[in-house]
């Protein structure tokens, strides 16, 4: 089987070409770069998957075993009316994946509530990793902007949105989470996994399962953190404010915080030559 799909100009394209059963529902997955090269494991956040580390991705296969996946409910992976899709359950299928790819001690890069996924992983279900770098993670209460906690308290009123409502909701939502601004195809690629008629349900079924409580479990433990802690953070993020960052980095031993200047919540998207660099030369550091 080949290890996932690239463009001409040498970027993975975001395909997820294999797929396995897990506690959440069907995931599907990449694998790429040099066989016998470190690996690293990249969490996306919400309403993301993981093509928003196509860029990061594509430069870090050049030195390490890069594995992409879906979450159960987001992008290519399974999406199913009932499904449980909470913070919890993905830290439980996370776990589950490194034991399927054979990971014992990988690197971990986590954006958004990816990083609550990955740090419930490591303190809760025994997850070990290498090192650890967290991008603008949901990890300190509270959290969730005003409009996430609309859209979850009012799930079932939401989601009879005509479809063509739904989907301008979701573009606009998507796009304040960059500085910038979403380029139309990026936008496109984003929004397209939640205008079927299971995107549309799950879109916000995400939202209305997931709440504070799940970060609220682990927040008194992050001093127990005792691997190398890459805190990035940009620094026009309107949607978990910077403050956060420094909160969080003061709250792990040995934490580097880095700023990333002129990046939104998505830096993958606003900064990712700044992201990737500083990913590279933390993952390259011996622990």
């Amino acid at each position: 089987m080949s290890d996932g799909a690239w463009t001409t100009s040498g970027t993975h394209d975001g395909e997820l070409d294999r797929e396995v059963l897990t506690s959440g529902g069907t995931v599907r997955w990449a694998r790429f770069g040099p066989e016998d090269a470190p690996p690293v494991v990249l969490l996306h956040g919400t309403p993301f998957s993981s093509y928003v580390w196509r860029g990061p991705a594509a430069a870090l296969a050049q030195e390490f075993r890069v594995h992409l996946w879906d979450m159960p409910g987001y992008g290519a992976s399974e999406m199913r009316s009932g499904q449980d899709v909470t913070l919890a359950s993905q830290a439980r299928v996370f776990t589950e994946l490194l034991d399927h790819w054979g990971l014992a001690e990988p690197a971990v890069a986590a954006h958004d509530f990816g990083g609550c996924v990955a740090l419930r992983a490591h303190l809760l279900h025994g997850a070990r990793y290498s090192r650890l770098a967290l991008v603008d993670p949901v990890a300190l209460a509270p959290w969730g902007s005003a409009t996430y906690r609309l859209l979850g308290a009012h799930a079932e009123v939401f989601g009879e949105l005509p479809p063509a409502l739904h989907e301008a909701l979701v573009r606009a939502y998507l796009s304040s989470a960059s500085h910038h601004g979403l380029p139309a195809h990026t936008l496109d690629r984003l929004a397209a996994p939640w205008c079927t008629e299971e995107g549309r349900a799950a879109f916000y079924r995400q939202i209305e399962q997931n709440d504070q409580r799940f970060t609220d479990e682990i927040q008194g433990r992050y001093g127990e953190l005792a691997l190398p802690v890459l805190l990035c953070w940009g620094a026009e993020d309107t949607w978990i404010p910077p403050e956060k960052g420094r909160e969080l980095a003061a709250l792990i031993p040995g934490c580097t915080l880095l700023p990333i200047e002129e990046a939104g919540h998505l830096v993958q998207e606003d900064a990712p030559a700044e992201l990737t660099a500083a990913l590279g030369a933390f993952l390259r550091t011996a622990s």
